[in-house]
C-alpha cells in the first residue's frame, strides 16, 4: 500500500511540474470569466492526468470474442444509454467510473485492432451527426482518425470522405483507418489532404453529413506544452483560431446538400472558439438553420457534466471528478435552400 502510495506521489509530482504556468494563467484569467465557479473544479480534473477516464470503443468489424466479458469483469459498463434519440445497435462503448485505461493495443498491418480508447465526450459529435447507411460523409478535420472510426461503427456510408490537412496528421488518419477497417470498405473511403476551407467550393452541395471538428486550442495537451516559448506562441495565435474555424466552417455548408446537416466541434472550452463562431455563422449564412440536440443533451446528462444556460442547437461538457470527460463543445445545424 505504501509502495502505491509512493509511486501515486511520485506520478502526481511527476504530472505536476509538467504544467505550464504561462498556459494555466491565461485559462485561469479567461476562464474565470466565462464559466464563474465551475471553472475552479473543471481546473482540477484538467491539471490532473492522473484522475482521466478512457472509454473502450469496440471494433464492429473485429471479432474479439471473449473481449465485452472481460471488460465487465474489469468493471466496464456500456458507455451510452438506449435512451439516447441515435445510438445504433452495432454502436458498442464501454466505461468505468475509475480512472486509468485500458491497455492500448499496437498497429499491425493486416491485422484489424479490437477497441479503440477515446475521451467519452469525443463520441458526442458523432452520435448528434446521426449518420445513415447509404449517406455522402465528409470528416473535415479527419486526424487522428476517432470520429472517423466511430461514423463507422453507426452506419456504412454510400461514400465518406475523411480529410486531413496537415501531412504528418494525415498519415497517422490513414494508419487508423487501416487499423479499424476491412479492405472491402476501405474501397468507400476517400482520404485526402485539401485545405478544409476549399473543400466547399471544390465539392458544392455534394455531402449529406459534414462533421467539422476544428482545429482548436485543446485545453487538456495546452496546459502540458513542454516548451513555454512555444505555449506563449500559441496563445499569441489563439486569437486567429476563430477566423480558420469560421472558415471551415463556411466550407462545411457549401459542401452540404440542402436538407443536409453539419456537427460542429471542438475541445476547448473557449467561448471565442465555440458559441461566437455558431453565431458568426448563423448571423452570416441565411441558408443555415440551428438543429435542436437538447433531446440527446438530456440523454447523457446522467454521464456528462453540461454547462448549464446553453443554447438548444449546442452543448458543452465539462470535466469532473469521477466523470472527466471533456471539454467538448458539440453544436448542430441544417442547411436550408437559399432564399
Amino acid at each position: 500500500f505504501f509502495l502505491s502510495l509512493k509511486l501515486e506521489k511520485r506520478t502526481k509530482g511527476k504530472l505536476q511540474k509538467q504544467i505550464c504556468q504561462v498556459v494555466l494563467d491565461h485559462f485561469e484569467k479567461q476562464y474565470t470569466a466565462e464559466l464563474g465557479d465551475a471553472w475552479s473544479s473543471v481546473r482540477d480534473v484538467l491539471t490532473s492526468p492522473w484522475c482521466w477516464q478512457h472509454v473502450v470503443l469496440l471494433n464492429r468489424f473485429s471479432q474479439s470474442p471473449g473481449l465485452e466479458s472481460s471488460l465487465a469483469e474489469q468493471g466496464y459498463h456500456p458507455a451510452f444509454p438506449a435512451a439516447l434519440p441515435y445510438l445504433p445497435a452495432a454502436f458498442r462503448c464501454y466505461t468505468r467510473t475509475a480512472p486509468g485505461r485500458f491497455p492500448a493495443q499496437k498497429h499491425q498491418p493486416g491485422t484489424l485492432k479490437d477497441y479503440y480508447l477515446l475521451n467519452a465526450a469525443s463520441l458526442l459529435p458523432v452520435l448528434a451527426l446521426e449518420v445513415k447507411d447509404g449517406e455522402g460523409v465528409l470528416d473535415l478535420c479527419a486526424a487522428p482518425g476517432g470520429k472517423s472510426v466511430a461514423i463507422l461503427q453507426c452506419a456504412c456510408p454510400g461514400h465518406f470522405h475523411c480529410n486531413e490537412y496537415d501531412d504528418l496528421r494525415s498519415r497517422w488518419l490513414e494508419q487508423t483507418i487501416e487499423s479499424f477497417i476491412p479492405a472491402p470498405l476501405i474501397n468507400l473511403i476517400t482520404v485526402s489532404k485539401l485545405d478544409g476551407r476549399q473543400i466547399g467550393d471544390l465539392q458544392s452541395g455534394f455531402y449529406d453529413k459534414v462533421l467539422v471538428d476544428a482545429p482548436c486550442s485543446n485545453d487538456r495537451s495546452w496546459l502540458f506544452s513542454a516548451d513555454p516559448q512555444q505555449a506563449v506562441l500559441r496563445l499569441m495565435q489563439r486569437k486567429e483560431l476563430s477566423s480558420l474555424q469560421f472558415q471551415l466552417l463556411r466550407s462545411a455548408v457549401k459542401a452540404l446538400r440542402p436538407g443536409g446537416s453539419l456537427v460542429y466541434s471542438t475541445c476547448t472550452l473557449s467561448q471565442a472558439e465555440n458559441s461566437d463562431v455558431i453565431s458568426l455563422i448563423l448571423s452570416s449564412c441565411s441558408n443555415v438553420m440551428p438543429v435542436d440536440i437538447s433531446g440527446m443533451a438530456r440523454g447523457v446528462s446522467q454521464e456528462f457534466t453540461l454547462l448549464s444556460g446553453m443554447q438548444q442547437h449546442e452543448l458543452l461538457v465539462l470535466p469532473e471528478q469521477g466523470r472527466a470527460w471533456g471539454p467538448m463543445y458539440v453544436a448542430k445545424l441544417k442547411k436550408v435552400p437559399s432564399t
